[in-house]
């Protein structure tokens, strides 16, 4: 049985290196992206590597003057002119949010399309722009991420997924989705046959995928991520969420005792985050008629921005110690980069579409 396992996987990368030389002999150059809440990642083949962007998914309007728009266009600060406004977006904005003690606006929500913001499309599209080139040749492959449904919010999603296909078939593109976890497992579990569970932790929400040999079995998403932890933390210091956030990304650790508010109400969330993500897989896992009988226990890989702090792994094991899964877990690993395990799986996904 081991050496069919050697032979299989052997098999699976002699394939992916014979697909990746056809397609650098025929030019064609696929892309995978995750599109995320709080950022947009792309993931393209150089050469036989993997090279990854990412842009921030936000943006702030400011108001015009041809002063502004010329000291913007000087910084190579991303924008575009709307009436009598300049729409700051992308990286620059949180600096910009800050600077004017205000709060980023987001074309997303939730891991969706934001309908609640009348310029969500046009400053995704921005967004979209600057990553995405045109392709080299009309329908090169295109897979982009998208979460799994929360219920209720099941229509969002097919409209959320539509008018990114639009989008991107409008650019020459063939677009493919790809669920999030599913992306996960793609990126990071070729070593265990593509068989495992996948969670992407992102700013709008949580994403669960258990996959059997890459074919997914359990899908799941939690409407909470990083955006909740700093809105939640924010409203309890008096601080802007777009503030909290730069603070936690100057480097929280979860492994350590809070030292003062800032940091204990960062715990509080974090650990309700984390609760609220184990309990709903266990919940999932639990209710479902037919889960994949495996030979042998099954890792957990993180990924996602939220995922990132020191000591988010520990705490996740420790609620996951609190429970009895239906099924047996080997490991619980960090992607090895959280941030573009989605855009890489993805990639991984548009490689093999014919």
């Amino acid at each position: 049985m081991v050496e069919e396992r050697k032979d299989h996987l052997w098999k699976v990368a002699q394939e992916a290196e014979e697909r990746i030389d056809d397609l650098m002999k025929t030019g064609a150059s696929p892309m995978g992206l995750d599109v995320g809440t709080a950022k947009v990642v792309a993931s393209r083949r150089k050469g036989k590597d993997i090279e990854s962007a990412a842009q921030l998914n936000a943006f702030i309007p400011v108001p015009y003057s041809k002063f502004t728009e010329t000291i913007l266009g000087q910084n190579d600060i991303a924008y575009y002119r709307e009436g009598e406004e300049l729409v700051i977006y992308g990286s620059a904005t949180e600096r910009f949010a800050n600077m004017f003690n205000a709060e980023c606006r987001r074309p997303m929500a939730d891991g969706l399309l934001n309908p609640r913001e009348k310029r969500a499309m046009a400053v995704l599209e921005a967004i979209l722009t600057d990553l995405v080139p045109k392709p080299k040749t009309t329908g090169e492959t295109l897979a982009f991420s998208v979460p799994a449904a929360i219920p209720g919010r099941e229509a969002a999603l097919t409209y959320h997924e539509a008018t990114l296909r639009g989008f991107f078939q409008a650019q020459g593109y063939k677009p493919v989705a790809i669920n999030e976890g599913l992306a996960v497992i793609f990126s990071e579990l070729e070593d265990n046959n593509f068989t495992g569970i996948g969670i992407s932790c992102g700013g709008g929400m949580c994403n669960v995928t258990l996959a059997y040999l890459s074919i997914p079995s359990i899908l799941l998403g939690i409407g909470k991520g990083g955006d909740y932890i700093d809105s939640a933390t924010g409203a309890v210091v008096n601080e802007h969420a777009t503030r909290v956030k730069s603070l936690k990304e100057e480097g929280v650790d979860l492994s350590r005792q809070p030292k003062d508010k800032f940091e204990r109400a960062l715990r509080i969330y974090y650990e309700e985050l984390i609760e609220t993500l184990v309990e709903g897989l266990n919940k999932e896992l639990s209710a479902a008629d037919k889960l994949p009988r495996t030979e042998r226990p099954i890792p957990i890989v993180l990924s996602g921005g939220t995922s990132k702090p020191r000591g988010f792994k520990d705490m996740f094991e420790k609620a996951l110690r609190a429970r009895t899964l239906p099924v047996e877990i080997s490991e619980v690993r960090m992607a090895k980069d959280p941030l573009t395990a989605t855009a890489r799986g993805a990639l991984i996904a548009a490689m093999y579409e014919k």
